[in-house]
């Protein structure tokens, strides 16, 4: 059975140009590419081929709930 399933990606803009993509919420899946489009692509690929890996595996596949965020959190630090 298909289902279709979504998940948030964090874009991090790396000092050479490119983009890093993570996936917050299945750890270890990451991939990046030079554009912003590029790296999305490359995101749905690198997802793909997790949740493909983790369901030969036989492994639970984390579905991300609607009602998660990715926020941006402050602090003050002497570095």
């Amino acid at each position: 059975m298909m289902k279709t399933l979504q998940y948030k990606v964090l874009l991090r803009k790396e000092e050479d140009g490119t983009y890093t993509v993570i996936v917050p919420s299945l750890p270890g899946c990451l991939t990046f590419g030079r554009t912003v489009e590029e790296a999305l692509a490359m995101a749905k690929e690198a997802i793909e081929g997790f949740v493909a890996c983790m369901i030969t595996r036989g492994k639970e596949v984390q579905v991300e709930s609607d009602d998660s965020m990715i926020c941006t959190v402050a602090i003050e630090a002497n570095t």
